[in-house]
């Protein structure tokens, strides 16, 4: 059953950022190259990613060191807390900003509400929650960290922000800062959630 779930996750993974991809490169208004940093440059798309290549990888057979480290009771919890957020945050700021409709929307549920539910339920599952550890977050927090220095720093010479709450040229540089302030704050509320439920359910 668990395998059979990963494997359903990877594929609609896959199928969701390469479809966006192909999407974003028929509609682009970049060059090649330039839309496909952009299309890197999405939390988003790096998450979905990120969820694709975990449930790849644990349908392997984990012998080796590295990807025994999947199996670590909270690594799963830190995917999960990702694509929570990623849908969170879509549902409640993003959603009202487009109306996509065909292909990108059903790549766009995809993306930002049914992977992240299956996701949570894979978690609910399987995840040795018992043994998440609050002292985890830390870690957990170096991946969106470096993705808002990354667009920060790219933005400042590419005019390129792919989310407006850190569009530093509409919003103004303190806003972004407050914004990315609040966003830390919602990891790590959102983190130290799951290992609270996590201690609470028995499963």
């Amino acid at each position: 059953m668990k395998r059979n779930i990963s494997i359903f996750i990877a594929f609609i993974a896959w199928t969701a950022v390469v479809t966006q991809y192909y999407l974003m490169i028929q509609n682009r208004v970049a060059s090649i190259g330039e839309t496909t940093i952009r299309f890197f440059s999405f939390f988003t798309i790096l998450t979905n990613l990120l969820v694709a290549v975990y449930f790849t990888v644990s349908m392997v057979k984990q012998k080796g060191r590295y990807l025994s480290m999947l199996d670590k009771p909270g690594t799963l919890t830190s995917v999960t807390v990702y694509i929570t957020v990623v849908g969170l945050v879509y549902q409640v700021v993003l959603r009202s900003t487009w109306n996509p409709t065909g292909l990108q929307k059903i790549v766009d549920e995809l993306l930002h509400s049914i992977i992240p539910v299956i996701v949570i339920f894979f978690w609910y599952l399987y995840e040795r929650k018992s043994l998440v550890k609050f002292r985890q977050i830390p870690q957990w927090l170096l991946y969106p960290l470096l993705y808002l220095v990354y667009i920060l720093i790219r933005g400042s010479f590419s005019g390129f922000y792919p989310y407006p709450f850190v569009n530093v040229a509409n919003i103004g540089l303190q806003k972004v800062l407050i914004n990315c302030v609040v966003l830390t704050a919602l990891f790590i509320g959102i983190s130290a959630l799951f290992i609270k439920a996590g201690k609470w359910i028995k499963v």
